[in-house]
């Protein structure tokens, strides 16, 4: 160590000695500043793993089935027997129309119905209404007629061959037929006429009896209501909306797929989902798809069932990968190698003993490992966890065997 020593007046042994210390301190910063730190890094290799070919696509959840319902006949609003929430079974009795003119029109219709068989000679009890219209009564009775004046017309004409019988009576025998062939014919028509007012009563009890059922209003489907606008009391007007039924399991998940990727969806493959809010990732198949390419927008419509779980619902926006191809093979690396910054993606490689910075470009996420769609090949190392690292720092590499970490957890899933 080299110091100058000078001799001054008073207090000179002081500054000599604080030239001493500041020519330290300056040797001491020198040495600091040409350390060089050498960081110890792990390393993994990018690797070809099977991994899922996905389209990822927007959407919309939708019901698997939505009715707007209302009464089929008009009438005051009796009961309500459901409200917004309720789940419903198909068949069960949602509202009621005040039923007592129906049954009325009922009880009309029947009774000109047993009307219209009495007339015909059919029994009451009996819901047999097969007539053979020769065998109703009164035909008989005009064919009955009939066959006397027939067989007296051909007496009479006997008689007129021989002389016995005079023309007069010739004539009366013949008018007399000619009456009876006529009333036998109105007979048969009146006859018809009585079957085919049966036919038409029997139709009106069915009217009635329809209309009597349709006082009640029933779930086609099992499903929850959605709405319910109408009110007991109420008087309502056929056709009016009195509640609304939804299917909600499976949901409708509704798909817009762009032109260029259509190609490569089909019905059968399965779709991955997640709804803003919640973490979980729900899946579904794809079970419908159009037949023809939108031209206002060049999107095909597709749309996958989704059983209802968690928080799913109808009207909730969806964003969801098609798995096109299950198993392709791609070059990837650990999640734990990538540094993010402003949007650009990198990983840090070792070459020469030192760090060398890499822009990449990734694609798909699975279960911890990321593909590498340009900047890296199958093989070469990176660092994990390099954070803080530069391109030149010195590293050295570590435990050589802990070349892979263990993948980061999965996300939480509702399958």
């Amino acid at each position: 160590m080299k110091f100058a020593l000078y001799w001054l007046p008073a207090g000179g042994a002081l500054c000599a000695a604080l030239l001493v210390s500041c020519g330290k301190t300056d040797q001491t910063k020198s040495s600091k500043k040409d350390e060089v730190v050498v960081r110890p890094v792990r390393v993994a290799r990018a690797e070809l793993r099977p991994m899922a070919r996905t389209i990822t696509v927007a959407g919309t959840l939708a019901a698997q089935e939505w009715s707007t319902l209302s009464a089929k006949v008009s009438g005051r609003l009796q009961r309500l027997a459901v409200d917004i929430g309720s789940v419903v079974r198909a068949g069960d009795l949602l509202a009621q129309v005040e039923p007592r003119d129906y049954e009325l029109r009922v009880q009309q219709a029947d009774a000109a119905l047993a009307q219209a068989r009495a007339a015909l000679g059919l029994p009451l009890e009996s819901k047999d209404e097969s007539v053979i219209v020769e065998q109703i009564s009164s035909v008989k009775q005009a064919r009955a007629v009939l066959d006397e004046t027939t067989k007296n017309s051909e007496r009479v004409t006997d008689l007129g061959k021989t002389g016995v019988a005079s023309q007069a009576e010739l004539d009366t025998a013949e008018s007399t037929y000619r009456v009876a062939r006529a009333r036998y014919d109105a007979a048969l028509e009146d006859g018809r006429t009585r079957v085919a007012a049966l036919a038409q009563r029997r139709a009106e009890y069915e009217i009635a009896t329809k209309q009597l059922q349709d006082a009640s209003v029933r779930a086609p489907f099992d499903g929850s209501v959605q709405t319910r606008p109408a009110s007991v009391g109420e008087y309502v007007a056929a056709g009016v909306p009195i509640v609304t039924l939804i299917k909600t399991d499976p949901l409708r998940l509704r798909l817009e797929v762009p032109e260029r990727e259509s190609i490569t969806v089909r019905a059968g493959q399965a779709v991955r989902l997640n709804v803003e809010g919640d973490t979980n990732v729900y899946t579904g198949q794809i079970v419908r798809l159009s037949p023809a390419i939108t031209e206002q927008n060049r999107m095909l419509l597709v749309e996958a069932d989704v059983p209802k779980r968690g928080s799913l619902r109808p009207g909730l926006f969806a964003r969801a990968d098609i798995v096109v191809n299950e198993r392709e093979d791609a070059v990837c690396v650990p999640a734990n190698v990538l540094i993010v910054f402003a949007g650009i993606e990198k990983v840090v490689k070792v070459q020469d003993g030192k760090a060398l910075e890499k822009t990449v470009t990734t694609g798909r996420h699975d279960a911890g490992w990321v593909e590498i769609v340009s900047g890296l090949a199958a093989g070469e190392a990176v660092v994990i966890d390099p954070g803080g690292l530069r391109t030149g720092q010195p590293v050295t590499i570590g435990d050589p065997t802990e070349t892979r970490p263990v993948p980061k957890a999965k996300d939480k899933s509702n399958r």
